[in-house]
């Protein structure tokens, strides 16, 4: 029989013992005298408050002689049939033993006929199964919302689980198509395009070089302080071998990370090693405008009559669109309402991807937006201006008034 069930049986066998045995042992003292005594003091209480009840009139003399016999007869009752009550005999004790020794005789028989000690050598094992069944169980719920998903294909948030189920799974192909239906119907939210750029990622032996590099720097226009975008952000630049846009990403993530924190040691960690390798990166990492191969100066203000309609804290966005194909900005700046009227400039610098600058276009679209969601993205209701063509070679400063609004 295995040790540990021995073990336990018999502690709990000494737990039973010490409720069990201590009243049978102990030695019982003579009743008779005690309890005559306690009658007695009882009864010298009782008379005590007769005699002055009658002493303050609350009792008349002919109530006070009733009680008074009453008192005297129930006194005698009681001495009475106490006398007659025996010692305890002390010869039942003889239980004490036989429970002693017949106890774990007969449990012991009866598990041994009914019970299955070998269970708890298998503990463990069972221990190391429950992984595997809760595994087993996710994944059979798993498979199932994929298949409701096919007849329901435009359940948007139903990918979107499903796909972070993938993940936990580690079936990272499976992941990137279903977060790939839910980017369809959600459309360039931060958080969809960093799920479907990390799924595509994993995917692809961690590489972010792409596909997934372009979905997390629409990420980053979008949310340009957002820690897994910067965190991606700086790691796709790494691998792409452009460490001084790796660094400043990383260099912000740093900033907005909690002091001393693990995270914030990794990145330190990570940014010391780049800049180990290069060690020139250091002084490029922060560029500044002159440095820039293109460079657009544009002042902003509000029109008078929407002044009404912004509140000092609304983010505005001043950047540079192409005038065809995408409409991600070539370089982007946010300010706030505040700070209006400013004058800024926009450069190579403010890149979200690297084939996608000032300097790689002749002619550029301005704009400037009022975002009370501070959403990146335009829309209905945000206050806008534009100045619609501008080359990039004009140095002279381009107006923009902010007097329209997004329908």
């Amino acid at each position: 029989m295995n040790s540990v069930f021995l073990l336990l049986v018999v502690v709990l066998i000494a737990i039973a013992f010490v409720f069990i045995l201590p009243p049978l042992l102990r030695k019982h003292a003579d009743l008779d005298v005690d309890l005559d005594q306690r009658n007695v003091k009882i009864a010298q209480h009782r008379l005590a408050e007769l005699k002055e009840n009658l002493r303050s009139g609350g009792l008349s003399q002919i109530q006070y002689d009733e009680q008074l016999a009453d008192l005297e007869q129930a006194l005698s009752d009681d001495l009475d049939i106490q006398s007659k009550v025996g010692p305890v005999s002390t010869q039942s004790r003889w239980i004490v033993y036989v429970l002693i020794i017949a106890t774990p005789i007969l449990a012991g028989t009866l598990y041994w006929s009914l019970g299955n000690y070998q269970a708890v050598s298998h503990s463990a094992e069972m221990a190391f199964n429950t992984d595997a069944i809760k595994l087993a169980e996710i994944s059979k719920m798993v498979n199932g919302l994929a298949e409701k998903l096919i007849n329901n294909p435009d359940d948007a948030q139903g990918w979107l689980m499903l796909g972070r189920s993938y993940d936990v799974l580690e079936q990272h192909t499976q992941a990137t198509t279903a977060f790939a239906h839910a980017y369809q119907l959600l459309g360039d939210q931060a958080e969809i395009l960093l799920l479907y750029a990390d799924a595509l990622g994993y995917a692809n032996d961690r590489n972010l070089v792409g596909i997934p590099s372009e979905l997390i720097f629409k990420a980053l226009a979008l949310e340009p302080d957002n820690m897994k975008a910067l965190w991606l952000g700086g790691m796709a630049k790494a691998q792409q071998g452009d460490a001084v846009t790796a660094i400043r990403l990383w260099k912000k993530l740093e900033a907005l990370l909690p002091a001393g924190s693990e995270y914030q040691q990794e990145i330190q960690g990570l940014l010391a090693k780049l800049e180990s390798e290069m060690p020139s990166v250091s002084a490029q990492s922060e560029p500044t405008t002159n440095k820039s191969s293109a460079a657009i100066t544009v002042q902003v203000s509000l029109a008078p009559e929407l002044i009404k309609y912004a509140a000092a804290t609304d983010t505005v966005f001043v950047y540079a669109q192409a005038l065809s194909g995408p409409k991600m900005p070539l370089a982007i700046v946010r300010k706030q309402v505040s700070d209006l009227p400013i004058t800024v400039s926009l450069n190579d610098t403010m890149a979200m991807m690297p084939n996608m600058k000032l300097s790689n276009f002749t002619e550029v679209k301005l704009l400037a937006r009022v975002s009370k969601s501070g959403n990146a993205m335009s829309q209905a209701g945000d206050l806008i201006g534009a100045v619609n063509k501008v080359d990039i070679t004009d140095k002279n400063t381009h107006h923009i008034i902010i007097n329209d609004s997004v329908k």
